[in-house]
């Protein structure tokens, strides 16, 4: 390892790690470090999710995810078109499968108004227009600035700019195992003595703030988003992305259909309960923590009645057949054979209030001391990020 010491030292080289340290140089610091665990960029969250750019529509006005997505997502936006990386701008509409839903369509347009996204309600006339294979009941909601990146694309583009920076290190292969007193972290290769920490972690940022008392009363529970795809001979196809109207009482949006920017079009997440922060298989990513996740599911389903449905809906799309019902209410046609299998899979880490057992809808940032902690780095973190960082560097690491 060459890094030894640091002004700043960052765990965590997913999008928030990146964007912060982006933020940083551009504020004027230097001698900035960071530490990824893996060999390289993209192993997890953020190569892993769906690439989508939301527009603040889903977030309460008040909240953290409100006042960072609709920027980030123009930020990114921009990114993207100036270092020529692929970007579909072609918006998204979000459909109502029950009459029951349409009261909630309301509200998510209420939402979006007040978070100054450019959406509109339209009918089943108009909607056909934009996605002539959605269907939806009297109306639908048309999201103007939903887009896609290609997240492992962004990821790549970020390292090379700091890099090229050369106030950027980056030590890769490098796991943060602890601390080693007041000022320097232990980690697998070695000492790295630091004057500011920030921990972007990502789904192991709960384990990490508890090295500096941060965060004790949170636990990180893990659910894993299972994708397919729509054949490649299937008789229609997605001009953008079809939404359901979500339970707006859990963090989770359904399985929906997205054109990613290279064509293909995926079916999923699913937001099935996880027995590990990395268990992208069946068994795969399950290590000895999944005794300690298991029993904080049981607790969750006995305490908390949102957690309780998505634990006995979720797990059954692992079913194909009961994924295939659950994307078929959102389109007039799909076949079961139209539906084929994906390798993608993601981890969504969801911050839980242990004292409550409610799990916390909103990030969560928290300094203490030389400490910033990323909390709860879900949707839209990859979205929200680059103005995420910006508001954490104005707060936090003034000059």
């Amino acid at each position: 390892m060459t890094a030894t010491h640091a002004d700043i030292l960052i765990v965590g080289a997913g999008i928030l790690g990146l964007t912060i340290a982006r933020e940083l140089v551009r504020t004027g610091h230097g001698d900035i470090v960071i530490i990824e665990k893996e060999p390289e960029l993209g192993r997890h969250a953020s190569g892993r999710n769906s690439g989508v750019l939301h527009a603040g529509i889903y977030y309460s006005p008040d909240s953290l995810k409100a006042k960072s997505c609709l920027n980030g997502n123009f930020l990114m936006r921009e990114y993207c078109k100036e270092r020529g990386l692929p970007l579909l701008e072609n918006g998204k509409v979000i459909v109502t499968r029950t009459a029951e839903e349409l009261p909630v369509l309301d509200e998510l347009y209420r939402r979006a108004t007040a978070n100054g996204a450019k959406v509109e309600m339209i009918d089943e006339r108009q909607l056909a227009a934009i996605e002539p294979n959605a269907r939806t009941v009297e109306r639908a909601l048309f999201s103007h600035y939903t887009a896609v990146v290609d997240p492992k694309a962004v990821l790549k583009s970020l390292k090379k700019d700091l890099e090229e920076t050369g106030r950027v290190r980056f030590e890769l292969g490098c796991r943060f195992t602890g601390l080693s007193g007041s000022a320097a972290a232990a980690t697998s290769r070695g000492e790295i003595r630091f004057r500011r920490f920030v921990n972007a972690a990502g789904a192991h940022c709960d384990k990490v703030a508890r090295h500096f008392g941060v965060g004790t009363n949170y636990r990180l529970i893990p659910f894993k988003g299972v994708y397919r795809l729509l054949g490649k001979d299937a008789p229609f196809t997605v001009n953008s992305s079809i939404y359901p109207v979500p339970d707006i009482r859990n963090p989770f949006l359904g399985v929906h259909f997205t054109r990613s920017v290279h064509g293909d079009v995926y079916l999923g997440p699913t937001a099935i309960p996880a027995f590990g922060r990395e268990n992208y298989g069946i068994v795969a990513g399950i290590d000895a923590e999944g005794f300690a996740i298991a029993w904080e599911d049981l607790v969750l389903f006995l305490a908390n009645p949102q957690f309780r449905g998505v634990a006995l809906t979720e797990p059954l799309k692992y079913i194909p057949s009961c994924f295939f019902k659950d994307a078929a209410r959102l389109v007039k046609e799909l076949s079961p054979k139209d539906v084929v299998p994906a390798t993608k899979v993601g981890i969504r880490p969801q911050l839980v209030d242990w004292e409550t057992k409610q799990m916390v809808m909103d990030f969560l940032v928290v300094a203490d001391g030389a400490s910033l902690h990323v909390l709860n780095p879900i949707s839209p973190a990859f979205t929200s990020s680059m103005d995420l960082a910006h508001s954490i560097v104005a707060a936090h690491f003034s000059r």
